[in-house]
């Protein structure tokens, strides 16, 4: 991974165009070929970025960072004030609870409790900032990104936010929707993924360890 604090101006242009203005920033370049951009607010959020596959071409005071796609994320550098290089070697991810990981298997083998006519396309599909718990399809075929917890907060609505907006820019999955899965939902988490157009479905997990398979229900 490299990091570079700079002071920059930051331009996005593609299916809309975003400006960021001249400012002190990180840029973080990771190994998988990501480009994000941080400031020092915002929490854990980048600014803005690009994900891989993309390609990273540096001239003197400026970056651009493309994509097949045709989009650009272009970096006028004022001043850098730090660049270093890590090797982070190998994560082993992040690591559920039991009821978390037991869920998600469940749901996985069911997925058509989440709707009649769904189907799994696969269990911890990989982004650039994580795996989404589960991606489906609904019987429209429309793309849906499912995240589960064990008691639906924010920061939960957070992530899935971040990962809808990143799988969103990719053209064989958009348009991709959101569902909230959890035992507990608080009413914050709920009004905020209501209001992002998420689904929010709460889950009695004792229930769903118990029921038998041809009578597999959500709560």
């Amino acid at each position: 991974m490299r990091l570079v604090v700079a002071r920059c101006q930051v331009d996005y242009v593609g299916r809309l165009t975003a400006h960021l203005p001249m400012a002190n920033r990180v840029l973080m370049v990771k190994a998988d070929g990501s480009v994000l951009v941080h400031s020092d607010g915002g929490s854990y959020k980048p600014l803005n970025w690009m994900s891989p596959p993309c390609w990273l071409i540096e001239d003197p005071d400026i970056w651009t960072v493309q994509n097949k796609a045709g989009e650009k994320l272009v970096i006028l550098i004022d001043e850098i004030m730090h660049d270093s290089k890590h090797e982070l070697g190998v994560d082993p991810g992040l690591q559920k609870d039991g009821v978390e990981a037991h869920l998600q298997e469940l749901l996985a083998v069911h997925v058509t409790t989440l709707g009649k006519g769904w189907s799994l396309v696969r269990r911890e599909y990989p982004t650039a900032i994580g795996p989404v718990d589960l991606m489906c399809r609904d019987a429209a075929g429309v793309s849906v990104a499912v995240e589960i917890k064990r008691r639906g907060e924010i920061d939960g609505v957070e992530q899935l936010t971040r990962y809808l907006e990143l799988l969103n820019r990719d053209p064989l999955l958009a348009p991709v929707k959101g569902v909230f899965a959890a035992q507990q939902i608080k009413p914050q988490a709920r009004t905020l993924a209501e209001d992002r157009g998420i689904q929010c479905v709460v889950l009695d997990y004792d229930a769903l360890r118990g029921t038998d398979p041809d009578e597999f229900r959500l709560f």
